[in-house]
């Protein structure tokens, strides 16, 4: 059984999110464990750092903000008991939030994020350092989850030969086998002269163990101005990438290439990295 982290902030509850996780229920059980915030700006929520600032501070809780909270906590209750959903509530994060959610992500399997409902707070005009701050401290792979979305028939899985990539992909293999026989797409992307995909015979010996539907694809592609119009293409899709290579795709995909995604609320983006 699965441990989900479920984060909601205490003025949003994102259905996306939940329904994922229903979904997700479904196919295997769960324990899925509800993460309510205060309504906080999401932008500094990865910032903390004990050594240089010490712990983020969250003031106090107005009353209508306390009663939003309970509410998404009673609807959240509701539904997992509704749902046959094995299910803890964790709402202790009013002082010092981010030490406490972060060691939860320690102790969990996958943590799901509703994208409209943490850009109302993070703001469109910097998703990407939201991202990059909350990959860097995440210690689990994140899950990023539109409102409105076809659940996963098919896979992408982003490779650019690095470390990260290969990571990302063995990590969803392990959480999701329930997604093993989907229509898998190992999706190589290089701009410029034509070139073979980087240990190709390696990956694609890891890959088709797992996913026997698989095949390989070389996207070329400019990443950063077409992705996101090819992926609209390819309905009841998860795209699977790691973070922090080093090579020119993870860059692109870095600055911009998950934020574009996510912004226009394309597909499920599951994002790993060690």
């Amino acid at each position: 059984m699965k441990k989900i982290l479920l984060a909601f902030d205490g003025s949003n509850f994102s259905e996306g999110a939940f329904e994922f996780a229903r979904r997700l229920n479904e196919l295997s059980p769960v324990l899925l464990t509800g993460i309510f915030l205060p309504q906080i700006d999401y932008s500094n929520l990865w910032s903390y750092s004990a050594v240089n600032s010490g712990p983020l501070f969250i003031p106090m809780l107005d009353e209508e903000a306390t009663t939003m909270i309970e509410k998404n906590i009673d609807r959240f209750s509701s539904l997992c008991r509704v749902n046959g959903i094995d299910f803890r509530v964790h709402q202790d994060f009013s002082e010092f939030a981010l030490p406490g959610l972060k060691k939860e992500s320690r102790f969990a399997d996958l943590l799901i994020l509703g994208s409209e409902s943490f850009y109302e707070n993070v703001g469109i005009h910097n998703p990407n350092d939201y991202l990059k701050d909350a990959l860097h401290d995440a210690e689990c792979p994140i899950l990023v989850v539109p409102e409105k979305f076809d659940f996963p028939d098919n896979t992408i899985l982003a490779y650019d030969g690095s470390e990260s990539s290969v990571y990302a992909i063995k990590q969803f293999a392990y959480l999701f086998p329930e997604f093993a026989t989907n229509n898998t797409v190992l999706m190589y992307v290089q701009t410029g002269r034509a070139v073979n995909f980087p240990n190709e015979d390696q990956i694609e010996e890891l890959c088709a163990r797992r996913f026997p539907d698989l095949t390989l694809f070389k996207l070329d592609i400019n990443p950063n101005k077409y992705f996101a119009l090819w992926s609209s293409e390819k309905r009841e899709t998860i795209l699977v990438t790691g973070a922090y290579g080093r090579s020119t795709f993870s860059q692109l995909f870095k600055k911009s290439f998950v934020s574009d995604v996510i912004r226009k609320h394309k597909l499920p983006v599951f994002i790993a990295h060690r």
